[in-house]
């Protein structure tokens, strides 16, 4: 689509900027990368009043032009470089009207730059809410902009800040907040001439960062090293002095145009509520409850969805035999396709229920408070506080998590992240957890509160987050790095999830985890049926001959019959070989053959250990008496010692495994994005499965 005006959006973290965005977009936005780096690109096109279309590109939060990370260093890229394919005819800079004088300090240097500007003052309605009261038109007058008032959440004032876009080539150049000229006289003169510059803080801020940005070269970089020596330019005086007196502007427009009560009652509440949730104590035991909640919750409120689900795919593939004839087709789909399928999408309910929880504590502000708290510890095991927002994300997914590491301006720290981040247990562990749990450990309640599978799922998740840790730890001693890491963020306003966006999220988070691993899971189901439906030679001639003996025909019922041929089968197909060859590496981690067809099938991707357990068993049982992949693992047995083949020993072994291994295909290609070096993941995949392997082969010997 092509657009006739293009629009960046910028303003610092927590203004509601990306909210905006949604808004003004909808469902019409990609996501993709700024040319020659691996920052998130996100683009939309909207529809303005006069009916022309404007592309609006969502520039990365920032608290000023002067990058402290990857993310930030694009927003002076893309705002200077005018021969950038991203280059906007007009700025929106999103204002909190609650929060205007830190706001301020990012649109001042923004409109010194000369681009059209508009301001888009957000969060008015929590504004009065506070009592803060802002003369609009005197603060617009006073900065030369047009200023809209605004409520993203609620969409109130998109209206009007459209038809302030569809009049941006009317808009007449803002008024300068600051004597640029005064912060670096001569040296501002000269690169302005030596590069044919006609905007003086562009010149300004060429001096500042010539040594980092792309669009200018070698030589040009060089040229200003010298004059900067040539005029005992200082950068780090230069953006004090300019720092103090954007301040002193700022404070002069704020006193003649904002009236703020003495006390604001809704920040007041927030402090309130944060000396008990970020108590160094009592936080880390709230923390811990809620964690807890979560997950009780995800087995109490999933159960009955989630036996719908099951049944309903017992009764497709109980159907589907009936009514379709007997051959490879029909086991090719009922077995292979719609078996491995049942595996995953039964664990619907607690996926869109982990992500529901996940969006409300993002939503309410609460996620950052948990970032706040965790800076100090996370600092021990060397990371920091910005840390936690991948590790806590990767409840979800690693890879977006290891993507937003970018903002971790430490080198050594954003490694460390990188390389722990896959150990958080993500949703794609959970359907293996809560099938391994429900297999063996009791649907009972301890002190009449707490369910003990919710229990033990709780306490997956919090091995996982006390085993990244104390691996960081050790990355800690390993990896060297000269940089001194620091931790600034500013905490959000409590507020109210809002209730469509949580809905929203569990829909798409949801469907984008059924469509990826159903993607994979439908590919390798087809492949392993095929491999588990035919053997090498004549095996399965010689097992059809063999149960055809008057021995078994008379003395088998004809469903134990069919079971018997179906599982000799199984064993002697090409699956099956490969299960045997493999068996004696994981025999002491007390895994079958089968079991270790799952291992296998899901290093691309570990939920399709579900699947992969589900089309084995498929194969194996009897086309009339279909039952649940989970009765199917409850009821299997040991044939040579006769006792059930997931015992406790068996199915902790398993959960370790998996909470260890790097089975994500995903993971394994965004770390290399990410680091622009194979040795990173291969580190990670190296330590990764001999942690799974350890720890599988502890839990075995410990519990059988």
């Amino acid at each position: 689509m092509k657009a006739d005006i293009r629009v960046a959006l910028v303003g610092n973290p927590n203004t509601g900027k990306s909210t905006l965005f949604n808004t003004l977009t909808g469902l019409n936005q990609k996501i993709g990368n700024f040319p020659g780096v691996t920052v998130d690109k996100k683009t939309g096109f909207s529809t303005l009043p006069d009916g022309r279309t404007a592309e609006i590109i969502d520039l990365p939060g920032t608290y000023s032009l002067y990058p402290k990370s990857k993310d930030e260093s694009i927003v002076f890229s893309v705002l200077a470089d005018h021969s950038n394919p991203h280059s906007p005819d007009l700025i929106v800079v999103i204002l909190d009207a609650s929060n205007l004088k830190r706001n301020l300090l990012l649109y001042t240097q923004v409109a010194d730059l000369k681009i059209p500007v508009i301001i888009a003052l957000n969060m008015m309605d929590l504004a009065k809410k506070s009592g803060i009261h802002i003369d609009i038109d005197l603060f617009a007058a006073k900065l030369g902009v047009p200023v809209v008032p605004i409520s993203a959440r609620k969409v109130e004032g998109i209206d009007k800040l459209k038809e302030a876009i569809s009049f941006a080539n009317k808009i007449a150049l803002q008024q300068e907040s600051i004597d640029v000229e005064s912060l670096a006289p001569g040296l501002i003169a000269q690169i302005s001439s030596e590069l044919k510059l006609d905007n003086s803080y562009y010149a300004l801020q060429l001096a500042h960062q010539h040594e980092t940005i792309k669009f200018i070269s070698p030589a040009q970089s060089d040229r200003i090293e010298e004059l900067e020596k040539e005029f005992s330019f200082h950068s780090q005086k230069a953006q004090a002095s300019e720092t103090i007196a954007r301040y002193n502007f700022i404070n002069d427009l704020l006193y003649d145009t904002v009236k703020v009560p003495e006390t604001a009652q809704l920040e007041t509440t927030s402090n309130k509520i944060d000396k008990i949730l970020t108590h160094k104590v009592f936080g880390f035991i709230i923390f811990f409850g809620i964690l807890l909640f979560m997950f009780q919750s995800i087995f109490a409120w999933s159960a009955y969805p989630m036996e719908l689900i099951g049944d309903l795919f017992v009764w497709i593939q109980s159907t589907l035999h009936q009514i379709l004839p007997a051959g490879p087709l029909t086991g090719l789909l009922v077995d292979g396709v719609i078996g491995g399928l049942s595996g995953v999408m039964v664990f619907i309910p607690q996926i869109a229920i982990l992500f529901a929880f996940i969006s409300i504590l993002e939503d309410t502000g609460y996620m950052s408070r948990v970032t706040f708290m965790m800076d100090k510890l996370m600092r021990k095991v060397g990371l920091n506080g910005k840390s936690v927002v991948p590790l806590i994300g990767g409840f979800a997914c690693a890879v977006p998590s290891i993507m937003s590491t970018r903002t971790i301006e430490n080198w050594k720290d954003r490694m460390i992240t990188i390389m722990v981040t896959p150990l958080v247990t993500c949703s794609a562990r959970l359907p293996i957890y809560t099938l391994l749990i429900a297999l063996v450990v009791p649907n009972r309640n301890v002190w009449w509160v707490f369910n003990m599978q919710g229990l033990a799922l709780t306490g997956m998740y919090i091995f996982s987050l006390i085993s990244a840790i104390v691996v960081a730890f050790a990355f800690k001693l390993i990896l060297k790095g000269r940089e001194r890491g620091y931790f600034i963020m500013e905490l959000p306003v409590y507020r109210m999830p809002r209730w469509k966006n949580v809905i929203y999220s569990m829909y798409d988070r949801s469907k984008s985890f059924v469509f990826q691993a159903g993607k994979v899971i439908i590919a390798i189901s087809v492949i392993l049926w095929v491999l588990a439906s035919y053997g090498p030679g004549d095996r399965f001639k010689h097992i059809e001959q063999k149960y055809h003996r008057p021995q078994y025909t008379q003395h088998l019922t004809p469903d134990s019959l069919t079971r018997a041929i179906n599982s000799e089968k199984l064993e002697n197909s090409y699956a099956g070989v490969l299960g045997h060859v493999i068996e004696p590496v994981i025999k002491p981690l007390g895994f079958d053959w089968k079991i270790g067809i799952a291992l296998i099938t899901s290093f691309a991707a570990r939920e399709v250990f579900v699947g992969t357990m589900a089309t084995i068993y498929s194969v194996e049982g009897s086309a009339e008496k279909m039952e649940s992949v989970q009765y199917k693992m409850k009821t299997a047995t040991n044939p040579q010692t006769g006792q059930p083949v997931f015992s406790l020993a068996v199915a902790f072994s398993l959960m370790m495994f998996y909470a260890f291994a790097m089975q994500c295909a995903s993971t394994v290609a965004v770390v290399y994005r990410e680091t622009k070096n194979w040795r990173w993941p291969a580190i990670q995949f190296a330590y990764m499965t001999v942690l799974a392997y350890v720890a599988s082969f502890i839990a075995y010997n410990l519990l059988k």
